[in-house]
């Protein structure tokens, strides 16, 4: 039986379209997902990520427990900063990729993608049996929403309590603090997984409901709009960022995946598939994933083959049309020398060859952003 956020039926209420995420009843979306994309570009969108996990992990040797957990530098994060990391099985491949927030000392708050929060949660308790920490999975508990777009600053000073406003113009990319919301107490992250400004709202499931509608009536005059998971797959995608189960999995390494600077050597912990991703640092991996922009209209898919001189080189991990771009985007794996920006290939369509070119990624960068 799937499961259903706090926020549920205000979903029904706006006559969302609901999927089945990760076990959850999500909404798809609520107008068209080509509408709810450009709200997100132009002012900003609202989305309901409670199926997202959340996992708190708090003691004494917390920091140095993370560092042999994950295999990024989680004990070299300040108080009030976030860090985009991996969890990794013995044999290098990736569980899972999710972002750890460093709320005191000893207190942090990991957060797992919807369809391996279980897994994650579960995984963490494991390897925490000799360090003195606690873990708690406490996303049953917990809802997530988010407000993205260059519009979620304003929308969110409109509800935040006077003593709090500078705290949520001062906040940087990838750091989070506790203000207070409609009078809830909240933790705000500058997160996001769309490519645009943005934060991301911790509260109680009982205290969902208005922070929803609090956040819905603030952003009346400022374009704001609920968005479902279908233009949120769209717009990770324009910003290059990789999605579990297609860009990353356990049959995939972190160096292939492009992210080899989130794996930490220079620390000295120990830390899980260290032996084997340790000698990959050197060499150059059998594929890498790349960008790829379409030459003609037509849009690749997961699963597609890519192509060259009729022989099969590399395979598409997302695929569709973007709707700010106005031309099909692709993300795939291809083998390394056919991998540099500019290079010609093709995507077996259902059997038809089409031309794409290889590009730097991400393919979207908001205006104003290095």
């Amino acid at each position: 039986m799937t499961k259903q956020t706090a926020l549920y039926a205000q979903h029904q209420e706006l006559g969302a379209a609901f999927t089945d995420f990760g076990g959850w009843q999500m909404p798809l979306k609520y107008r068209s997902e080509l509408e709810e994309h450009h709200t997100v570009r132009r002012t900003a969108g609202l989305f309901d990520l409670s199926h997202m996990g959340e996992v708190l992990v708090t003691g004494p040797r917390a920091a140095e427990f993370l560092n042999y957990a994950l295999v990024g530098n989680l004990a070299a994060i300040a108080v009030g900063k976030a860090k985009y990391s991996l969890i990794c099985n013995e044999d290098g491949g990736v569980i899972d990729d999710l972002i750890t927030y460093r709320l005191a000392d000893d207190r942090f708050l990991v957060v797992p993608n919807a369809s391996n929060a279980d897994t994650v949660a579960a995984e963490l308790q494991q390897r925490a049996a000799n360090f003195d920490v606690t873990v708690q999975d406490q996303s049953e508990e917990t809802s997530l929403i988010a407000v993205q777009g260059p519009n979620a600053e304003a929308i969110l000073l409109g509800i935040a309590a006077a003593g709090d406003q500078e705290a949520i113009t001062s906040l940087k990319y990838y750091a989070a603090v506790h203000v207070e919301l409609v009078g809830q107490k909240v933790l705000l992250a500058r997160t996001g997984y769309t490519g645009e400004d943005g934060f991301e709202l911790f509260i109680e499931n009982g205290q969902a409901v208005q922070l929803w509608k609090a956040v819905t009536e603030a952003g009346t005059d400022h374009g704001l709009a609920p968005c479902g998971l279908a233009s949120r797959d769209s717009l990770r995608l324009e910003a290059g960022m990789p999605l579990y189960g297609h860009e990353l999995g356990l049959d995939t390494n972190p160096f292939e995946a492009g992210l080899g600077g989130v794996v930490s050597l220079k620390k000295t912990d120990n830390f899980v598939g260290r032996s084997v991703l340790e000698p990959l640092k050197g060499q150059t991996p059998a594929r890498k994933l790349v960008g790829l922009r379409a030459a003609g209209r037509r849009s690749a898919r997961a699963g597609y083959d890519v192509v060259l001189d009729g022989r099969t080189i590399g395979t598409v991990t997302s695929g569709l049309p973007s709707p700010t771009l106005g031309y099909p985007i692709a993300l795939a794996y291809v083998e390394t020398e056919l991998t540099e920006p500019g290079t010609e290939l093709q995507v077996d369509l259902r059997g038809r060859p089409e031309g794409f070119t290889v590009v730097e990624l991400p393919f979207y960068k908001r205006p104003g952003k290095a």
